[in-house]
């Protein structure tokens, strides 16, 4: 029998968790001081208003990734298997853009958020723990199989020039076409 080591962050539960168990989120930006407001639970699913600098907050609403395919390429990869899961998330810009100002990932138990300096290349790296690192196999990096283990996570980023994307992590792709095993 093969002996199998279980890392510290690796997820111990048996099914998956509902992507319905995290809350919503909605994003809130002051024109003034370009402080971030995140804003979960039922009061997300509405247009609130929300002071900062004595003025009303600007909410962000998510841009379809498409619609900004020309300015710039976003993607990500979920790598680690069982032990050492964790997303990376890439970009590339086509012209003179800044890239993200910060990254949110939004997952099973809550979500992550990193600022991203200027200078920062990709990849930018969430690791995962516990009920977020459910994995149903030890790929890595992921096949992209038909469990999608990360469905119902969401990457947001916020772009100066383009705004805030949301890209869904439910790629799916047949094994025999992954590149994942070269």
């Amino acid at each position: 029998m093969i002996d199998q080591k279980f890392g510290s962050r690796r997820c111990r539960d048996t099914r998956k968790p509902p992507a319905s168990q995290c809350l919503e989120v909605a994003f809130y930006q002051c024109q003034e001081c370009g402080g971030l407001s995140i804003i979960t639970g039922e009061a997300a699913k509405k247009d609130i208003e929300l002071l900062c600098c004595q003025q009303k907050a600007n909410h962000l609403i998510p841009l379809d990734l498409d619609s900004c395919k020309k300015e710039m390429e976003f993607n990500y990869k979920i790598t680690g298997g069982y032990n050492d899961n964790a997303v990376e998330v890439f970009w590339n810009r086509f012209g003179p853009f800044d890239p993200p100002e910060w990254v949110y990932l939004k997952t099973f138990t809550g979500g992550y958020l990193k600022y991203v300096d200027k200078n920062k290349r990709p990849p930018l790296v969430f690791s995962l723990a516990d009920t977020d690192a459910f994995a149903y196999c030890d790929e890595s990096p992921c096949l992209e199989c038909v469990f999608r283990c990360k469905r119902g996570f969401v990457l947001y980023a916020f772009f100066r020039q383009i705004g805030l994307i949301a890209v869904a992590l439910d790629k799916m792709t047949a094994q025999w076409q992954s590149d994942a095993k070269k």
